[in-house]
């Protein structure tokens, strides 16, 4: 791949873990689109990924209500919805409703699931990882032709960013639905699994071009942040999203990478 046509935009992945109350996070959204974040996303998880496995969580969806209301201009969505957590159609009228409350702001993020703890604890079937991407598989067209049939309409035709690098078949459903495709990569892996996106757009007829390519981008410092970025555009990756923990939301870094985007944008 390389350099892509496309802005490049800068993503903040606000966690939802570890803040005691959710001013923390209501006090992240308003900063990150005060200092020119192009997209803040949450996760879709019921307990933390890391420090204290009980510590303080909250609910993806709700949250991303309250965050269409909250913002004027930044994009909102999950990074990633767990497909198995709700009905497709369901999910699909959630995404119109929040897309509606936001002015046509929501991008919406899925993948298959993988947290075990999640299932086991809500009472979902955690399955295989197998069985899991079959139902995103199913779920996929259920959404789309859901979202055509609302009323009203969502705003916009809703972007939906998925999120994986399986070879076989995640890849192959990048191809076949998504607007956005979020790897999980950094720039040693992701050479590779574009490749294999890109023959999975040949097989389907579509345009590589026409997906947007997303990833994370090093949260250890501001200058592992910013070369990490480099890496990833010089590749043709154009959305860069570094992810914050509760409960202080840390921006610095998210600031020095909008800084880098104007300075690029201004020759």
């Amino acid at each position: 791949m390389t350099s892509s046509p496309r802005p490049i935009r800068i993503g903040v992945q606000l966690q939802p873990q570890h803040s005691p109350t959710y001013g923390h996070i209501r006090d992240a959204v308003r900063r990150a689109e005060d200092i020119g974040i192009d997209v803040a996303f949450n996760w879709d998880h019921f307990f933390p990924l890391y420090g204290d496995p009980d510590g303080a969580h909250y609910e993806c969806w709700t949250m991303l209500a309250a965050w269409a209301e909250q913002t004027s201009r930044l994009e909102i969505g999950a990074l990633v919805t767990c497909n198995s957590y709700r009905n497709p159609d369901l999910l699909a009228d959630m995404a119109r409703t929040v897309d509606n409350i936001s002015d046509g702001r929501l991008i919406l993020g899925i993948g298959s699931g993988w947290k075990q703890k999640d299932y086991d604890e809500y009472g979902y079937d955690f399955g295989t990882a197998g069985s899991r991407i079959d139902d995103l598989t199913a779920a996929l067209p259920r959404i789309t032709a859901r979202l055509g049939k609302l009323n009203p309409a969502p705003l916009r035709d809703i972007p939906i960013l998925i999120g994986g690098q399986g070879e076989r078949k995640t890849l192959r459903l990048v191809a076949e639905h998504a607007h956005i495709w979020h790897g999980f990569t950094d720039g040693d892996t992701y050479p590779a699994k574009a490749a294999v996106l890109d023959r999975h757009c040949a097989d389907v007829g579509r345009d590589p071009a026409a997906i947007e390519r997303s990833s994370g981008v090093p949260e250890t410092s501001v200058e592992a942040a910013l070369a990490g970025a480099q890496t990833l555009v010089d590749l043709g990756v154009t959305l860069l999203t570094v992810g914050v923990n509760g409960p202080d939301y840390d921006l610095s870094i998210a600031e020095a990478l909008v800084k880098w985007r104007d300075d690029r944008a201004a020759g």
